[in-house]
């Protein structure tokens, strides 16, 4: 009896990886058919016209001009799906916006606004920008819009280093993208920046440099539309 039990428990041992092979591979399998999804990266904006773009600072707290210089990042990869449909698009120039404060130090911020804002195709899962931040430990973010007309204020990160950086952050679930009851309207839309200057470091002149917005989107749910659905837009 003792001997049939122990191998039993051999048995069970050796079998427990094949199991959890099993699980693992159904569960991927699972996830594959209820949240189908068509993950693509877009540019939303190049930064090659700089009559899209508005700056402003306070008026008692600087003066802030904007204009677009050549140059690119060197580690910045081209968008694949662009290079397969063999699209030439302009990508020659960079945004450069300067800000030039006046004394005493106080608390300020720096906005950078697109003219229109810049509509993100499908269900957006990042946004990120190439910046070169000028070593100040100054805060960025972007600022977003839903298609009910809420705005989110997202935290990019800071511009603490030298050279170009490519900042990153994830849309949040609680930003509302799609609602099941209105086939036709989702998604968000990009209005632009926001710089919060460090207190300590408001003084002197401040460069910062931007390049290249992207999304990483789900286009699934575009792809997915019958051809012969009418659009609720009449």
């Amino acid at each position: 009896m003792k001997r049939a039990v122990l191998i039993f428990i051999v048995v069970l041992i050796a079998a427990t990886p094949v199991f959890a092979q099993q699980a693992q591979t159904e569960a991927g399998d699972l996830g594959s058919d209820t949240a189908q999804q068509a993950l693509q990266e877009v540019s939303l904006s190049r930064f090659e016209d700089p009559g899209f773009w508005n700056v402003y600072v306070p008026a008692d707290q600087g003066v802030i001009t904007h204009q677009r210089l050549e140059g690119a990042p060197m580690d910045k990869e081209p968008i694949p799906e662009e290079e397969e449909a063999g699209l030439l698009i302009q990508d020659q120039y960079v945004l450069g916006v300067k800000t030039e404060f006046f004394p005493p130090r106080s608390a300020t911020s720096i906005y950078v606004q697109a003219n229109r804002p810049l509509a993100v195709p499908g269900i957006a899962k990042t946004l990120s920008v190439w910046v070169v931040g000028r070593n100040f430990n100054h805060r960025l973010y972007v600022v977003l819009r839903d298609f009910t007309g809420q705005t989110s204020v997202l935290h990019m990160g800071r511009l603490n280093f030298s050279g170009w950086r490519q900042l990153t952050v994830p849309i949040p679930p609680n930003i509302n993208q799609r609602d099941i009851h209105y086939t036709n309207q989702g998604g968000i839309e990009v209005v632009g920046f926001v710089i919060e200057p460090d207190l300590l470091e408001t003084y002197g002149s401040y460069y910062v440099y931007f390049d290249d917005l992207r999304a990483l989107t789900d286009l699934f749910s575009e792809e997915a539309r019958d051809p012969d659905d009418m659009v609720d837009s009449w």
